[in-house]
């Protein structure tokens, strides 16, 4: 009998797959699945175990707004583990940096205390805007902070996903300098995928 593995993936325009007006959304939830299925069919275990990723993405949506779904989006569902991402509006909207961490502290903190172990990742950079650049690497040091003490795990998008020179958003991942295209939303789904899932699904194969 298959056990299949359910992933919750809660967040703003990121998470829904947004792109340029017109074009298709192109999660990297959907991405992120077919890569986990695609690697247990490698290891021959498919018959064992499968992944399930819900997308909980709303576009627009803040951390705050993240923090009154969580409980009908991700708890209610009872998934084995929660990605985390979020940041990106707030910081727009000029909210305060601190605020904007304790909501996702917050939110990781209810996944623990109801047995679903939570992925977190560091907010991307953006193109159009350098302005918003540094309250995202301060976000992203308090929240890298937070999960090593926690013993979390953080995957790095912000880093995956810059100009290593200027600390902006490589514009071949983007479309519109904030969102992503499929080639960006890819790698989002690679980089959560090599950072986390790939040594999650290796531990629950264990178990097997």
């Amino acid at each position: 009998m298959v056990r299949t593995i359910i992933f919750v993936a809660i967040g703003n325009s990121l998470t829904v797959g947004s792109t340029s007006p017109g074009l298709a959304n192109q999660s990297y939830s959907r991405f992120l699945m077919e890569i986990a299925n695609d690697f247990l069919k490698k290891t021959g275990k498919s018959d064992i175990i499968e992944i399930r990723i819900t997308n909980r993405g709303v576009d627009g949506d803040l951390t705050h707004g993240m923090l009154q779904r969580i409980q009908q989006d991700v708890i209610n569902f009872n998934p084995d583990y929660v990605i985390i991402l979020g940041g990106t509006n707030d910081i727009g909207w000029g909210l305060p940096v601190k605020e904007i961490f304790s909501n996702l502290k917050k939110m990781f903190e209810m996944a623990i205390d109801n047995g679903i172990e939570p992925i977190g990742c560091t907010v991307p950079s953006i193109l159009i805007w350098d302005e918003g650049i540094p309250p995202r690497l301060k976000l992203n040091q308090l929240l890298k902070g937070f999960c090593s003490e926690r013993g979390i795990i953080c995957v790095d998008l912000f880093i995956k996903t810059c100009n290593a020179e200027t600390g902006r958003l490589r514009s071949d991942y983007s479309s519109d300098g904030l969102h992503f295209n499929t080639l960006g939303y890819k790698k989002i789904a690679e980089t959560i995928f090599d950072e986390s899932i790939k040594n999650l699904l290796i531990r629950e194969l264990n178990k097997s």
